[in-house]
């Protein structure tokens, strides 16, 4: 049988070792939290959508992130109304016609950091980019229309972590995102 004495040092030292098992629970919880977050930094990527008319008119999609930008979900607009795809855009920017113009996929496409795509570039009747040089009627329409085109693109980082960025001639934001929109009758045809 123990004494007292011997009954409060085991209890005493009982104390002791929980206090340190628990502070060197806290302690790698910590470090595991600030791991994945430096981890997190190191794969973020940050898309930006822009248009252009030099040297042609392009519309264009960069990760100036330093990770790779996993696309997720694609909405594009003009003037604030989801088209299924460029052919639809076009012809709302434009009006009617038959329209000429190379395109690059988005949903599901990887952009590695520093990557840029040019999603639409718009041709003329003969198949050649729409250049400043050769401004004819549909390059006067399409560059003061390109405005009117926004996006809304889910991506993702190789973690999981995923974001939407907003653009369009009022805005250009990015917000964390907790799911990735499912397919819909506004999602982005291509």
């Amino acid at each position: 049988m123990l004494g007292e004495g011997q009954e409060r040092v085991i209890r005493y030292e009982t104390f002791i070792v929980t206090v340190i098992g628990l502070s060197a629970l806290f302690v790698s919880g910590y470090t595991a939290y600030v791991q994945r977050q430096q981890v997190r930094a190191i794969v973020w990527p940050i898309l930006e959508y822009d248009t252009s008319n030099e040297p042609m008119i392009q519309f264009t999609l960069e990760n100036k992130g330093i990770g790779p930008a996993i696309i997720r979900h694609v909405i594009v607009t003009v003037d604030g109304q989801p088209v299924p795809d460029w052919n639809e855009a076009l012809q709302k920017l434009v009006g009617p016609g038959t329209y000429h113009f190379s395109e690059s996929t988005m949903s599901g496409h990887v952009l590695k950091a520093g990557e840029s795509i040019d999603i639409l570039v718009p041709h003329d009747s003969d198949n050649s980019v729409l250049t400043s040089g050769k401004a004819g009627e549909l390059w006067t329409t399409l560059n003061k229309a390109r405005r009117r085109v926004g996006v809304e693109i889910c991506y993702c980082s190789t973690l999981g972590d995923c974001w939407t960025l907003h653009s369009d001639s009022n805005t250009n934001s990015t917000v964390e995102t907790r799911r990735v929109p499912e397919k819909s009758a506004i999602t982005f045809q291509q």
